[in-house]
């Protein structure tokens, strides 16, 4: 199967709307993705300045998550990937943010589709992966393609934010599902890149992958993380 062809498995397809769903144990609903530094920076304060913020996040990070994740779930040493994410998160913060969801993505991953690869990172990782290469590994594990992973990372970077503002601004979740409804093109298209990148990278080696980068979302990060008190854990 090549890494663009989505799957045709029924099973996987149900696996991938599991993988995706807010409801999934992870610990995604903890974290806004950014917006509530966002929003207290004045910089989304409503539903149209909500879609600027997850359009921009999900062709820089969101990109770049998405390529991660497909690696992983087409078969690059996860443990490579790993450091390759790393030097993709230049924030402190953001690295451990995103090695606590790897962390708690992988204890779902292993209970919902036990696989000798998610074992194997737990014990290189005790202390978590980072999030996009846990996804990875946890869609191929459930029989996924690597572009149905890229859509879930790709999904994310954007979904976390539209779901965060809800409560952050009092907006209405119509508005906030309409966000996410009009992004859907912009989704697959960098589902489908990050699909690509990482198909490069089977032969190209890790550093094919987009390095796409956001600095006001990682200063922001770094302020944030700082707060004494805050609603989101990120």
């Amino acid at each position: 199967m090549q890494p663009t062809e989505p799957t045709s498995s029924p099973t996987a397809r149900a696996a991938l709307l599991l993988l995706a769903d807010g409801r999934f144990p992870a610990g995604g609903h903890a974290h806004s993705g950014g917006a509530e530094a966002a929003v207290a920076d004045g910089r989304v304060r409503d539903a149209a300045t909500l879609a600027d913020f997850c359009r921009g996040r999900l062709h820089t990070t969101g990109l770049v998550a998405a390529a991660l994740a497909a690696a992983a779930t087409a078969g690059l040493d996860p443990l490579l990937l790993d450091e390759a994410a790393d030097a993709r998160t230049p924030s402190p913060a953001l690295r451990a943010v995103s090695r606590r969801l790897g962390r708690q993505l992988l204890r779902a991953a292993r209970a919902a589709w036990p696989a000798p690869a998610l074992d194997r990172l737990a014990t290189a990782r005790p202390r978590g992966a980072h999030h996009p290469v846990v996804l990875g590994l946890t869609a191929r594990a459930a029989g996924l393609a690597p572009l149905d992973a890229a859509h879930a990372a790709a999904y994310e970077s954007a979904s976390g934010p539209a779901t965060a503002a809800v409560r952050l601004l009092s907006l209405d979740p119509f508005h906030s599902a309409a966000v996410l409804a009009r992004l859907a093109p912009e989704i697959d298209a960098v589902a489908t890149r990050a699909a690509d990148a990482a198909a490069r990278a089977l032969t190209d080696g890790a550093s094919a992958l987009p390095a796409a980068s956001a600095p006001l979302l990682d200063i922001a990060a770094e302020h944030h993380a700082t707060w004494p008190v805050r609603l989101f854990a990120s």
